[in-house]
Order: structure tokens, then sequence, then C-alpha cells
């Protein structure tokens, strides 16, 4: 099975990266590189080189790639374990799910189009997490910026004080959350904004609490 001139470069680079360090490059390193627009392009990528012969992957690992073959020889042959390294993880990818400032985030774990790497110490172990970008400046006070991607463990309930996100009538929102008999209160940390009060006419989800953040300095 030939290759394409695209098909090659990307092989080249998976075998070269994984040569040089030790370990295979993550998706988002191959997306970088190419400056492909999506995940689904590599993916793409990845299914011809593993049906070439050229790859394994095992999906369940962020670094899953095995290089089984050098291209030009490629004929079919039975099919083997390949021999893994085995690299100390330190991150791990989790889908980002775009603003905070609007949409329901918890539908859109089961069919996420983007994902970032995020630190091991930023997710609690055995959670289900997922990252929104902070949109506008009602948690300023507590160091939560325009722009911060937050890291949110999913999670249906929470204590009072805890950061959470919640989506009220279908609009998401990160703020404190305060349990007052017959209502809940989102609180902002912002002094110049004023609480979001939310009663039995409307329809509140809680999706999340805020476990982390990330910030980019451009």
């Amino acid at each position: 099975m030939g290759l394409t001139k695209k098909q090659h470069e990307v092989f080249q680079f998976i075998k070269s990266y994984t040569l040089k360090k030790g370990y295979a490059p993550t998706q988002r390193e191959i997306k970088d590189h190419f400056q492909l627009k999506s995940y689904g392009s590599v993916q793409k990528y990845l299914k011809y080189l593993k049906e070439a012969g050229l790859l394994a992957n095992d999906w369940n690992s962020k670094r899953g790639l095995t290089l089984l073959e050098s291209e030009g020889n490629t004929q079919k042959r039975e099919p083997k374990t390949p021999q893994k390294l085995n690299p100390v993880i330190t991150e791990l990818e989790i889908p980002l799910l775009g603003d905070v400032a609007a949409g329901n985030p918890i539908e859109a774990l089961e069919n996420p189009t983007e994902h970032i790497s995020v630190p091991l110490n930023l997710l609690k172990k055995g959670g289900q997490h997922f990252a929104l970008r902070v949109q506008g400046e009602s948690m300023i006070e507590d160091g939560i910026l325009d722009g911060d991607l937050a890291i949110i463990q999913a999670q249906s309930t929470a204590s009072t004080g805890q950061t959470i996100v919640a989506v009220i009538d279908g609009e998401a929102t990160l703020k404190k959350f305060y349990k007052k008999k017959e209502i809940v209160e989102l609180h902002p940390a912002n002094h110049t904004m004023k609480p979001i009060l939310v009663n039995s006419q409307h329809d509140l989800k809680i999706v999340g609490k805020l476990v982390g953040l990330l910030r980019v300095y451009s």
C-alpha cells in the first residue's frame, strides 16, 4: 500500500521523533507540527498508516503510537504484539468544550471535537474532566481571568462555597455555589456584580466543579 507525500511526511515525523526521544509524539504534537486544522485530520493519517502496517495505535494511551516496520517493507504479515515503551505519563488529554458563557457543556462530552493536554496534578483521580474557556470578568477577584482555561471535574452536585459550572435555562456560568432555603445563589467574585438568584422556575443543572486553571500568555 503506497503512501501519498503527506502521509510519508507524517510517518517520517513520527519515526524521527520516536527515535530521537524514545517515545512517540502525541496527536496534538502531530497536529501542531503540520498545522492541521483538527484532530480528525491527524486521526485519518494515523488510520491510513496503521492500515499500511507501519503503526500500531493504542487509542487509550496519550503516546500510544508504536512503529511496526520501515516504509518500503509493507507486505502484509501476521499481526504481532508491539514492544511498547513505558514513558512516565505527566499529562492527559481532556475535552475542550468551548466557552463557559454559553451552551450546555455536559452534553458535548459524548462527542468532543477538540482536546487539550493538562498536567495530571490538576486532575482528580478517577474523575471525568473537561475544560472550558472563561469569558468575562465575573470571577477576577478569585484570580480567574478572561481567556483562562477552567479545568472542570464533572459532577451533578455541589457544596456551599464551591466554584462550579452551572447551566441555567441552557446557558453555562462559572460561579460560587450557595444554597439558601428555597433558592440557589450563584455568586461572582467581582464586587461590581450581583449574585444570580435561581428559584424553582428556572432549569438549573450543576455540571461540574472547578479543580484547576490554565493560562496562556501571549
